[in-house]
């Protein structure tokens, strides 16, 4: 383990940084924060101090708690929306990859439609479809990536459907599922890992985007995008709860996005073997 860390000391660094945003958000009931919820009214726009460390909002709520539980919003409905997309996303391009023919031309344009709208308007159009609350948001967030996770995994998978071993498990009869899920979808996990972190990246932006105009997490719940927007009202009076939330959002988008370019190098051999011709 210590070797391994010592020759990918950024994908080390990168780890412990999303562990540790991970862990804090997890175990935030536990680590004796405040109530996020819990209103003080006299306390209410007081610039940080010892007893709130990242001062109050314009409610007397603890900025620092808020963030922490907005932390676990973000990743809650991140994690969730990503997974979707790549169990949906996934599995159209590898069948479609796997099959060829018609199901491969008609899928496939039908996620160049999807993929052809903006992220963000058409995260909002399946809003507008389904009404605005947190899963709404994870749900559409989901919707816009899979087209994406599709196109990814189809290129490698049709490569990979080609290679003698995947002809040989045709020719002794083994059925189509097994072939996907043994031979196809294991040679694939690279791409998945470090798609899956950028991606999540990307999505805890897109997240905040739409918490920040209403359509995501409503209030009184903790959200890193909700914060910003009440914040906004306040920048000249109290600045902080807009400026911690936005460097909470910055940190784990970076977190995630530092994950993804560490083991994209460290799991491509063209870039190992470009960093051992420069060594």
């Amino acid at each position: 383990m210590r070797e391994f860390m010592r020759r990918n000391r950024l994908l080390s660094f990168a780890i412990g940084l999303v562990a540790l945003q991970v862990l804090v958000a997890l175990l935030a009931p536990w680590l004796g924060f405040q109530d996020p919820f819990r209103q003080v009214m006299v306390q209410r726009i007081k610039p940080p101090n010892a007893l709130n460390l990242l001062g109050t909002d314009q409610l007397g709520r603890d900025v620092l708690a808020r963030i922490v539980y907005g932390y676990r919003t973000s990743l809650m409905t991140c994690t969730a929306s990503v997974a979707l997309a790549l169990v949906l996303g996934g599995s159209i391009g590898m069948i479609a990859a796997y099959t060829r023919g018609w199901f491969d031309r008609i899928v496939m344009r039908l996620m160049d439609v999807l993929f052809a709208f903006p992220i963000l308007l058409l995260a909002i159009g399946v809003i507008a479809i389904i009404g605005p609350n947190l899963w709404s948001a994870a749900l559409a967030i989901a919707v816009v990536y899979t087209p994406i996770f599709a196109r990814l995994l189809r290129g490698p998978a049709l490569v990979i459907c080609e290679s003698e071993y995947v002809l040989g498990a045709k020719a002794v009869g083994a059925s189509d599922a097994r072939i996907i899920l043994t031979h196809i979808l294991p040679n694939l996990v690279s791409v998945i890992l470090v798609q899956t972190s950028l991606l999540l990246s990307a999505a805890i932006l897109v997240e905040a985007s739409l918490s920040f105009l209403g359509l995501g997490a409503q209030p009184p719940v903790p959200s890193l995008g909700l914060m910003l927007s009440e914040g906004r009202n306040f920048l000249l009076l109290a600045p902080w709860p807009a400026i911690f939330s936005g460097l909470a959002i910055l940190f784990l988008s970076f977190g995630f996005n530092l994950l993804g370019d560490a083991l994209r190098d460290t799991l491509d051999p063209r870039m190992r073997s470009v960093a051992g011709v420069r060594a």
